[in-house]
């Protein structure tokens, strides 16, 4: 790109290529032995613990012992977090992108703003997240009894269609009676009409969190946590069906968040 034998001077070489006139003089430096297995022993920890962020890999690693029993050098958390970006490295974590707000729907007023809840079946929650798979990802509903945190429902789904909440609702009252509140997030399929319809048959009242605040459904949002660090991310599932089956290890971990649970 940059001939240094043309009659261009090298500063108008790079004027005209768009590079800063240093990046002609810069020979890249090879890696030294120690740094190459910090790197190593990094991405042996990343592939066990893959929600771990440079703070946790730095206390990971500063725990270790090589062959002999010895412990590694100590490591930083600046240069760990240097070492992530240069392998391109990062911590997996809850984004958003499933609340996505349908502005011809109805918004109901948060009720559970200082409400003292003191008694199983007085507030369900409900919420979607995804589930990311080798290749794309499926959809995760729960509801859950806000006193307990039991999952009383949960379903996995393809789409973000109100049909899989109402399906959740239903089956939860047949089997545990019906709680005084429904709180949900300003998704599209928490504000569809069916959804409301669904929530005022059974005489509960509908209430739905303040825009961007994950607060206002906090043990929810602490049940996609453990859900996807010690289920998801530690098994990818190739497909919708093994996402769905009833031995994996998804299904499992919320079977034992589900029981016992014995309405008051």
């Amino acid at each position: 790109m940059i001939d240094r034998t043309h009659k261009l001077s090298l500063v108008r070489q790079t004027e005209l290529v768009g590079i800063s006139r240093s990046s002609v003089y810069y020979t890249p430096r090879l890696l030294d032995e120690a740094e190459f297995a910090l790197m190593q022993r990094m991405d042996a920890l990343h592939m066990s613990y893959p929600f771990a962020g440079a703070r946790m890999l730095r206390d990971l690693l500063n725990c270790q012992c090589d062959a002999d029993g010895v412990m590694f050098s100590p490591a930083c958390r600046k240069r760990i977090a240097r070492l992530m970006r240069r392998m391109d490295m990062c911590a997996l974590y809850r984004r958003p992108g499933t609340s996505k707000r349908h502005t011809g729907h109805t918004v109901f007023p948060y009720l559970l703003q200082q409400l003292e809840i003191n008694t199983s079946n007085q507030v369900w929650a409900l919420d979607t997240t995804y589930i990311p798979m080798k290749q794309g990802f499926v959809y995760l509903t729960a509801l859950i009894d806000w006193y307990s945190r039991k999952v009383l429902a949960h379903k996995v789904a393809i789409t973000l269609e109100a049909s899989h909440a109402v399906e959740l609702l239903e089956q939860a009252f047949a089997k545990y009676g019906r709680p005084e509140i429904v709180n949900t997030d300003q998704g599209s399929q928490s504000t569809a009409q069916c959804f409301v319809d669904c929530v005022q048959a059974q005489g509960c009242k509908l209430s739905m969190d303040g825009k961007g605040a994950w607060r206002d459904n906090v043990f929810v949002e602490r049940l996609w946590k453990s859900v996807k660090y010690e289920a998801v991310f530690l098994h990818a599932y190739d497909t919708v069906f093994a996402a769905k089956a009833g031995n994996c290890e998804l299904h499992q971990f919320l079977q034992r968040r589900a029981t016992p649970f014995e309405p008051r």
